[in-house]
């Protein structure tokens, strides 16, 4: 685990968490612009000196009861920021030789030369940055960071510079980094989508303070956060690819006892991948629909109902019976659709999925 629990007191601003993060996977810190994300990462790198506690597994890197505190340059971890900051005088093997100068020796080398093949960039080693897409300059960004034989990668919004053909081209990269690498990564945006795609556990975080943590998939289906004000609010599943429908060109994943079509996948059959409903796309009806372009339709029960100014928030239980094959859903509706449904808490409905985004192999 790693271990982090920091105080820093400012003028205007008041930091104060405790955290237990997984040492394996990708975890988000997301929340308003100034709630501490930054603040937080630069702590972790020793960049920021707040009162606490930083730990990695069994390793200290920060303890104020017995004094210790070990410099960012003898901290082993990468720190990719917006902006690549790559040496414009050298050229991209010249930036990665300069991050590798801290590796202990051959062992970090031979992973370097993995790293290279994992973001595709050795046909990039005699190019100058001044030349290099910006995708193509993160992509050089983040392999210099673990250059370093990094054992923790930090990410502060990596993507927020590029537009989005830039951010779709370097995702699939972050993807294969968490996939093929025993790395933990804490990954600060502010972007729903990157975390829905890319995360694993996920902290919200609000005025220097944690307002939750916990798995990906567990947070976003809570109706009681402030994620599910969102426009973008949904749930993400982890599913498994049930069979494909070459004519049709689509795919049918299973999620317990639940099943759903989506887009096109290159997943097999068996394979997991991840999706994400949001709750905009899925409306509720008491009769089952007869003769709908809506393929996913589900039989739910309402669990709760989170009344906003003119909507209304439904967290919907799909499955019955056994609690293992139960799962939430989220649906936005108007407050007119509540009041002329009459719809309260316990309701048997049936729930219309527009649209379900197959966000990436899982």
């Amino acid at each position: 685990m790693i271990d982090v629990r920091l105080h820093l007191a400012r003028r205007d601003f008041l930091l104060d968490v405790a955290l237990a993060l997984p040492s394996q996977g990708i975890t988000a810190l997301f929340g308003p612009s100034g709630c501490g994300k930054t603040t937080v990462l630069r702590a972790l790198a020793g960049l920021e000196r707040a009162a606490g506690r930083v730990a990695l597994d069994d390793e200290i890197w920060q303890d104020d009861a017995t004094g210790c505190f070990v410099p960012t340059h003898r901290r082993p971890l990468g720190y990719v920021i917006q902006d690549a900051a790559l040496f414009p005088h050298l050229d991209v093997r010249g930036n990665l030789n300069y991050g590798r100068k801290r590796a202990a020796g051959e062992r970090d080398r031979i992973a370097l030369d993995a790293v290279i093949e994992l973001l595709g960039i050795g046909h990039l080693q005699l190019r100058r940055p001044t030349t290099l897409s910006g995708g193509e300059r993160q992509r050089v960004a983040i392999a210099r960071a673990l250059a370093t034989g990094a054992r923790l990668l930090l990410m502060d919004e990596p993507l927020a510079a590029l537009d989005a053909a830039r951010k779709a081209e370097i995702l699939p990269y972050l993807e294969r980094l968490h996939r093929e690498l025993a790395l933990p990564i804490v990954y600060v945006t502010h972007a729903m989508d990157e975390v829905a795609r890319l995360a694993h556990h996920l902290v919200l975080m609000r005025d220097g303070r944690v307002d939750a943590a916990g798995a990906l998939t567990d947070l976003m289906a809570r109706a009681d956060l402030p994620l599910a004000r969102l426009d973008d609010a949904g749930v993400v599943i982890t599913a498994e690819v049930a069979e494909h429908d070459d004519l049709h060109h689509m795919t049918r994943i299973a999620y317990r006892d639940s099943s759903l079509w989506v887009g096109p996948s290159s997943a097999s059959p068996g394979q997991p991948v991840r999706a994400r409903i949001l709750a905009r796309d899925v409306s509720v009806t008491r009769q089952r629909p007869a003769e709908t372009s809506i393929l996913n339709v589900l039989p739910v029960v309402i669990d709760s109902v989170q009344h906003e100014p003119s909507t209304a928030l439904l967290s919907l239980r799909v499955g019955h019976g056994d609690q293992r094959a139960c799962w939430t859903l989220l649906a936005r509706i108007t407050n007119r659709s509540l009041d002329a449904l009459n719809l309260q808490p316990g309701d048997v409905l049936h729930a219309q999925i527009k649209g379900v985004a197959l966000m990436r192999d899982s």
